[in-house]
């Protein structure tokens, strides 16, 4: 199911013993485009401390209580590795983070997560014992914060169209399918959505975003409306729209538990 950026903020982190806190930040992949942890603010009960939640202890959500289950403790959170959201996330960090909880490392794949695409398939594969050794992990991650994002100026291939609004998510796959983007004056404050799989690259010097379309296909694309849950036939309408093939007929389906 696809939920925004904006519904995923409303809702709270529910650990097995009580709750943890509302979710505040994302932090995702840009190069997969995929949400890696969520950042939960703990209020006061850890003294308004920020911690890090993986998808791979996520449940299903509750849009009666506007809660996420989580299969871990509140004694849990409050002794795992803290966070400094003004910096980046290092691997060494998320490493340590990972072996805290037992987790899995999900890079090293071909999927979202080591060799499936659901943190699920992480889990059932038990990667745990086929970890890199740490001297063999070198690489930087890619981290980037959803908030830190939204305003960033959308560029098509010849010239600007509007701004990062909000992001669609995919919360079996935790995958980010859109980014929201506010046309602005251009087309009367329109909304459009655009894949991650378009961008060209992002310009953290000038934060701005380049898509390989032109400004008359975003003018001719389909127009989103955030008040109507977006449909199988919608997203399809918009592939359609750019001559591409969905996402979803790309993928594999979930692995067996």
């Amino acid at each position: 199911m696809l939920r925004s950026y904006a519904e995923l903020r409303d809702y709270r982190i529910a650990a097995t013993d009580g709750s943890v806190g509302p979710v505040k930040d994302c932090y995702f992949d840009d190069v997969a485009w995929v949400v890696r942890y969520l950042v939960v603010d703990t209020a006061r009960w850890l003294s308004g401390r920020q911690v890090l939640i993986s998808p791979i202890s996520l449940g299903a959500a509750d849009p009666a209580t506007r809660e996420f289950p989580v299969t871990i403790t509140r004694a849990q959170v409050q002794g795992s590795p803290g966070i400094d959201t003004a910096k980046p996330v290092s691997r060494q960090h998320e490493m340590q983070y990972l072996d805290y909880y037992s987790y899995p490392y999900y890079w090293g794949g071909l999927g979202f997560w080591g060799g499936g695409y659901y943190p699920s398939d992480l889990v059932a594969a038990n990667r745990v014992d086929t970890r890199p050794p740490r001297e063999a992990v070198n690489e930087d991650p890619h981290l980037r914060s959803c908030e830190a994002i939204l305003k960033y100026r959308i560029s098509a291939s010849d010239g600007e169209i509007g701004h990062v609004q909000g992001y669609l998510m995919d919360t079996a796959t935790w995958a980010i399918r859109y980014l929201v983007v506010d046309t602005g004056n251009w087309l009367h404050g329109h909304q459009v959505l655009v894949s991650p799989l378009w961008i060209e690259r992002i310009r953290w010097s000038d934060s701005s975003v380049v898509i390989e379309v032109t400004r008359q296909a975003i003018r001719d694309a389909p127009r989103y409306d955030p008040s109507v849950p977006l449909q199988r036939n919608s997203e399809t309408a918009i592939y359609r729209h750019y001559g591409l093939a969905g996402y979803w007929t790309q993928e594999p389906p979930r692995l067996a538990a």
